[in-house]
């Protein structure tokens, strides 16, 4: 295996680790039948490496909640088109505007296949919010989300509006549970990560920069901000911008295992006959020293330093810097 092989093997292995979260476990190398498809593979995680460590615009991708019945539904429906104001586009690619358009799609949802109440018990559709940072371009966001939904939400009923007039252009989209094949959708975390990874393909074809990696890969600490702050947010009403950090013992575990994965990765990098890739190595070690976590460690590390210098100055009674009392001389 010649060293460059080594390289992209370890890219692989540890490129996926990081990014993916569905593979947690530690491959062995491929076998060298499969040289091609492992160099391809390398090829996508310097990509993602780059863009990561470059901080490229994330993408957002998030179930804001959803409807019980038919009643809290058309709620939504107003809300997201300002009553008809903004045009409201359905999976067929119609866009309409108006009080009596989102009255007929109210009655498509309610008549279109099972039945669905005013008001029940089981959740009939999610909203999901799909938003990028201010300054992206709405118009081909907007196409992305399109593109998007055919791509993850084929087969359901969904409605989709613009927002543009917030700080950040996001589009609101509200998707029908039941499927016409009767399947229901029903998202999971693993679900989300695949949506946040097909919105930024999709934009990237639009050629919108985005990135989909997850916080504990970037080294971040902070809890997604939910509706009400994120609408306060864009109305101006927000006094308290601190988002609360994630301490939990999950959280930090998958953080400390992202860093062994960029450990590992700067070090192959470092090593490589590519000019390229060692000045990518130098580029993830910046990334890491600046990343919150490892900022939070350093000064927890400094803290607890501290903690155990006190006692010892406690019974000496005086800094070890100090001169010694005369009683002690």
């Amino acid at each position: 295996m010649t060293p460059s092989q080594r390289v992209d093997g370890v890219l692989v292995q540890w490129g996926e680790r990081l990014f993916y979260p569905s593979n947690r476990i530690v491959k062995s190398l491929p076998p060298p039948r499969l040289e091609t498809l492992v160099r391809r593979k390398a090829a996508v995680i310097r990509a993602r490496i780059e863009a990561t460590v470059r901080r490229g615009p994330q993408v957002m991708v998030k179930v804001t909640g959803g409807g019980r019945g038919m009643a809290a539904i058309a709620a939504h429906f107003r809300y997201i088109s300002k009553y008809g104001r903004l045009g409201i586009e359905d999976d067929r690619g119609t866009v309409r505007n108006g009080k009596e358009a989102v009255r007929d799609v109210v009655d498509q949802w309610r008549y279109g296949g099972s039945l669905i109440e005013s008001y029940g018990h089981r959740r009939e559709a999610f909203n999901i919010m799909l938003s990028m940072p201010a300054g992206t371009n709405a118009a081909l966001l907007q196409r992305a989300v399109r593109e998007f939904a055919q791509a993850e939400l084929s087969g359901h009923r969904y409605v989709m509006v613009l927002h543009e007039h917030q700080a950040n252009p996001h589009v609101h989209l509200s998707v029908r549970a039941g499927a016409a094949s009767g399947k229901r959708l029903n998202p999971r975390k693993t679900d989300l990560h695949r949506w946040r990874e097909t919105f930024a393909e999709k934009l990237r074809g639009w050629g919108i920069e985005a990135e989909a990696s997850r916080q504990a890969s970037r080294g971040e600490r902070h809890s997604s901000d939910p509706l009400w702050r994120l609408k306060a947010t864009g109305e101006g009403r927000l006094r308290n911008v601190a988002a609360p950090k994630k301490t939990a013992r999950a959280s930090q575990d998958s953080r400390l295992d992202a860093m062994l994965s960029w450990a590992h990765l700067m070090k192959a990098l470092a090593g490589s006959e590519i000019a390229e890739d060692r000045t990518l190595a130098k580029q993830i070690g910046v990334f890491i020293r600046s990343a919150p976590f490892m900022k939070e460690r350093a000064r927890q590390r400094t803290a607890s330093a501290q903690e155990v210098k006190k006692p010892v100055q406690q019974q000496l009674g005086f800094e070890p810097s100090q001169t010694l009392p005369e009683h002690r001389r």
